[in-house]
């Protein structure tokens, strides 16, 4: 069976990859270089519920594209960063890192900004067809704010978002009929060096996994069921070989973190600062509750990984992984099976920011 998967860039021109994966031959080809405005790269990239529709984080834009197929992608708007005054000035760091898209009505659309004039959650509508219509709120955090990963509880009741700059993890409830953030609260990463940078949550609302970027680690909280803040369980896992940090401090930063389809299996990725030095790709088994029972391997990636080494689940089975990589400019394919994860297929793509994070189509 064929597999296709849209993958954006993190610097200009910007473009839309279309890559297939062939699971019987196990190889990839890219069948199509969709352009798109070329100021708006892409440095995470997500569909909606329906995948007729992808959202972009496009520097200082927030972007939306119509799906009519793998090869038919039109650019349908172009948003500005919401919040603070000067988040759009060309002179500010300022830049749109990670867009979530909510499954439940009413289908907004979530934003971080990054860098500079970060302290806001940036909330979308859409249109009738899922288009970006319209900036509704601008949810405000710390002035210090600087939030990556964000993920919704099965409901979609709570939002947790991992706050990098601020070293916080945060909690808003989501108003059901208009998609609006109330803030619930927010608790501190256990050091002042972690430097939070994604989350993932259990299928059963349990246990949130959050990955500190700069603690080069995955750490485990419960979910209070009363207060739905995280507690921390004083249970980490690591993402660099545990000498590292000793060896060569300040060298690694982790990426991402995400379960499997089944929830069975966690899976996390870091970065190398050098090219010299290669990243690694974690695997965790993951019980009933969704506790993390063992780690399972500690894989070198090919290369440090660049800005990217993000890993992506095949959303609707457990035994294909995609992982991007810009520093080279590919994607590959790795197969999970019995508990051991195999390099089946790689594709070289050596366009300039290519290799953020992979979206599976079909």
């Amino acid at each position: 069976m064929k597999h296709h998967l849209m993958i954006g860039t993190w610097t200009p021109p910007g473009a839309i990859f279309t890559v297939v994966f062939d699971d019987e031959k196990l190889r990839l080809d890219l069948v199509k270089r969709t352009e798109i405005p070329q100021d708006e790269p892409i440095s995470w990239i997500t569909f909606d519920k329906d995948r007729k529709n992808i959202y972009g984080a496009a520097m200082k834009k927030w972007n939306s594209f119509i799906v009519q197929s793998p090869t038919e992608i039109y650019h349908h708007a172009s948003l500005p960063i919401g919040g603070h005054p000067k988040a759009n000035d060309s002179d500010t760091k300022t830049r749109a890192i990670f867009v979530l898209a909510a499954k439940l009505p009413p289908h907004n659309v979530y934003g971080n900004p990054f860098y500079d004039h970060a302290g806001f959650l940036n909330v979308f509508s859409v249109n009738p067809t899922g288009g970006l219509n319209e900036n509704v709120q601008n949810a405000e955090l710390d002035e210090k704010s600087a939030i990556h990963g964000m993920v919704f509880d099965s409901r979609e009741e709570y939002l947790y978002s991992a706050d990098m700059w601020a070293n916080k993890i945060w909690c808003h409830k989501k108003d059901a009929h208009t998609g609006h953030l109330t803030l619930v609260g927010s608790v501190s990463a256990p050091s002042p060096n972690d430097h939070p940078r994604w989350v993932e949550i259990s299928p059963q609302d349990t246990y949130l996994y959050v990955l500190m970027e700069a603690g080069n680690r995955v750490c485990l909280y419960l979910i209070d069921p009363t207060t739905h803040m995280p507690v921390y369980t004083h249970q980490s896992y690591p993402l660099i070989p545990p000498s590292f940090a000793t060896f060569h401090p300040k060298m690694y930063r982790s990426d991402v973190v995400f379960r499997s389809h089944s929830g069975r299996y966690l899976f996390a990725t870091s970065r190398s600062n050098s090219p010299g030095l290669t990243g690694y790709i974690a695997a965790f088994r993951l019980g009933a509750q969704g506790q993390i029972e063992r780690q399972i391997c500690l894989n070198s990636t090919p290369t440090s990984g660049g800005h990217s080494n993000a890993v992506s689940p095949c959303p609707w089975s457990d035994e294909w992984l995609a992982l991007c990589d810009d520093e080279k400019g590919f994607v590959e394919v790795y197969r999970w099976k019995d508990e051991f994860l195999g390099r089946v297929a790689h594709l070289d793509i050596r366009e300039p920011g290519f290799g953020m994070n992979a979206i599976w189509y079909d």
